[in-house]
């Protein structure tokens, strides 16, 4: 199996890195880290480790300096859990999931997984089973359907839900064959601009991406973590949400860190053109709807270059961007479970079903690799110039984990609780939800450490506008 020094490598060098830099890397810890038959703690230490280093080579470039990155294995696994350690004025976080969430068995011997924690989504499952939400009556509802025709089904009505499949069903696909040809990251120019100069930022912060917008449009895992991680290299991340949108506040709270963060109604002109101005003034627009929604109210990647030339965008889907799935829902969970990870994990452990990877690791890496994406776009806006458009999914960092190879023995190992998380990963800082006790970022900058100067705070505490970059 590969190192991790060479996993990082080939995502480096896939976007263009200079090998060079990769010296200036120190990559700690050994595997596993959490019980589980995949390399998940591999996994989340080198997508971290390849956002740090280009938040590095940023600051190479602004500064001249030259700087190490150290990334330790535990310390990034406890990150990419971080939601379960996270704790609001000592306490620990209150139930992740919906009633009705998880796993049933199927008429036909199988199994499905319904995600329901947005009300909508729930409302969809109940209305396609024509039962009350209740997880006895989903189950007797769920035994007269055959399980793939109940995915099609509770998909057309709106829902979120997916059938468990082993790698092998899945491989058969074809979404799985239009995966297959794509990278991990795809970073593509879209149109021509001049190359943009680094903004002066604030002198006071010294660190990489000070003084760069980003607009974040989005919710849950994988997006918001993607601003978190520019946020904590400096960057001013604007996190734009309806006031109608569900939300779940844990991970509000958890990824809000270093944001500021404004309602904009999109579904009114007003809405819009207030979006329009934030976007003529961003660096980088990174959004996690699906890219029909989004093109509909006028901001695809290719306005969006139309009104800011020089934009970098930076789209998440949950199964690709090209292919049969392209357009549909989808969530950490639910892409285990479809793609064979859940089936993989079950077998390896000898339970009768599926079993959960130990993080939601699709999640996290996806979003430390929307954030490198969106760096290294950046840094070739800057040097280049033009319109860039960074995809990710969270389907093709299944793909790329698969491949990471299998642990032997790696289920047997103890969990990490959060007693055992090391003290010196956990920070305590204000915000405006409570004292908090959070995961800090474990890419460890020797120049310009990341940290957060923002708190995070309830959605729309912000007024819709820029800080200036005096």
């Amino acid at each position: 199996m590969q190192s991790p020094a060479d996993i990082l490598e080939g995502i480096w060098t896939s976007a263009g890195g200079d090998r060079a830099a990769l010296e200036r890397v120190r990559l700690t810890g050994d595997e596993p880290q959490i019980p589980s038959s995949f390399r998940v703690a591999v996994a989340g230490q080198t997508s971290i480790a390849a956002a740090g280093l280009a938040a590095a080579e940023i600051w190479r470039l602004r500064s001249g300096q030259v700087q190490d990155v150290s990334v330790d294995m535990r310390h990034a696994v406890a990150e990419c859990r971080s939601e379960r350690y996270l704790r609001l004025d000592d306490k620990p976080p209150p139930p992740a999931w919906d009633a009705i969430a998880g796993v049933y068995r199927t008429g036909d011997g199988r199994f499905v997984r319904c995600h329901t924690n947005f009300p909508h989504h729930r409302a969809a499952v109940c209305s396609v089973l024509a039962c009350e939400p209740e997880r006895d009556k989903v189950q007797a509802a769920l035994m007269q359907w055959k399980g793939e025709d109940f995915e099609t089904a509770a998909y057309a009505a709106g829902g979120v839900v997916a059938l468990m499949r082993s790698y092998d069903e899945w491989s058969v696909l074809p979404q799985a064959h239009a995966l297959a040809q794509l990278p991990l990251i795809s970073i593509e120019k879209i149109g021509e601009a001049a190359p943009k100069p680094w903004p002066q930022g604030d002198t006071k912060s010294d660190r990489p991406l000070a003084g760069l917008r980003v607009l974040d449009l989005s919710r849950v895992i994988a997006g918001p973590v993607a601003g978190r991680t520019l946020a904590a290299h400096g960057a001013d991340v604007l996190l734009v949400s309806g006031p109608e949108l569900p939300a779940i506040d844990w991970l509000t709270i958890d990824t809000g860190r270093g944001k500021l963060t404004s309602f904009i109604e999109l579904k009114s002109e007003a809405g819009r053109a207030q979006l329009r101005g934030l976007l003529e003034d961003a660096d980088i627009f990174s959004q996690g709807y699906r890219p029909r929604a989004l093109a509909a109210l006028g901001f695809s990647p290719e306005d969006a270059a139309r009104i800011n030339p020089g934009i970098v965008y930076v789209t998440l889907s949950a199964y690709g961007h090209t292919g049969p799935w392209a357009e549909r829902r989808g969530f950490d969970s639910l892409v285990q479970t479809t793609t064979g990870f859940n089936h993989a994990e079950g077998k390896a452990a000898g339970t009768d079903g599926p079993k959960e990877l130990p993080a939601q690791m699709l999640d996290h890496a996806t979003g430390y690799l929307m954030a490198f994406g969106a760096m290294m776009a950046k840094m070739r806006q800057a040097r280049e110039g033009g319109s860039w458009h960074v995809r990710v999914s969270l389907a093709q960092t299944g793909r790329w984990l698969w491949n990471l190879g299998r642990l032997d023995g790696g289920l047997t190992i103890p969990d990490l609780t959060g007693e055992a998380v090391h003290a010196a990963f956990i920070e305590r800082m204000p915000s405006g939800f409570g004292v908090l006790k959070a995961v800090r970022h474990s890419a460890v900058l020797s120049a310009t450490p990341a940290h957060w100067l923002r708190p995070a705070m309830p959605l729309g505490s912000h007024p819709a506008q820029w800080p200036s970059r005096s």
